[in-house]
């Protein structure tokens, strides 16, 4: 017989098997951390929304209805997480993304870190609906149907959100290497 389904071991931690939800934690928690990571671009405030995210799925296990898929359900979750602490980082951090570019920095262009932190920058500069369609997409190779079905609206909808993203990027990308 196989390890039981996430959906199963979700049954059972709302039925008040503790263990159940060890497993879960242990199944998701990288690839949860990895996506938050990547939406905030801040390792310390990344495992924050990490504790965060399955403390509110302690807290909301008994809203999970039978049926659901507990992936797509989890990242809801950190999605959401992500979403709200950007959000507040803006109002008090308005000024961080205003910085004014290094002089002294190299631009030799030949480290790829700088290419990384380059694209990394202009994923921020995304709005959250875009910039989680690109990371989900891109990074995490989610289809459009599955981003359609985690943020409730149609795979058109989460194409075209991807889409302008990826347009966005390009032209954020594309006065980068003009400066």
């Amino acid at each position: 017989m196989g390890s039981p389904t996430d959906e199963a071991l979700m049954e059972g931690f709302r039925a008040g098997q503790l263990d159940a939800f060890e497993v879960l934690f242990a199944r998701h928690s990288r690839r949860v951390h990895g996506f938050l990571a990547r939406m905030v671009r801040d390792g310390p405030l990344a495992e924050d929304l990490l504790q965060t995210t399955f403390l509110s799925v302690i807290r909301a296990r008994g809203r999970f209805e039978p049926g659901t898929r507990f992936a797509p359900w989890l990242l809801t979750i950190a999605a959401n997480a992500a979403r709200d602490a950007l959000k507040h980082q803006r109002h008090i951090h308005a000024y961080v993304q205003e910085r004014p570019r290094g002089k002294g920095e190299p631009a030799d262009g030949s480290d790829a870190w700088e290419v990384r932190h380059q694209l990394e920058d202009a994923l921020q500069q995304l709005p959250p609906e875009q910039r989680e369609a690109v990371v989900l997409s891109k990074v995490e190779g989610w289809s459009f149907e599955e981003i359609a079905e985690l943020r409730g609206i149609s795979a058109g909808a989460a194409r075209l959100r991807a889409h302008r993203g990826y347009e966005r990027l390009r032209s954020l990308l594309g006065e980068l290497e003009t400066v």
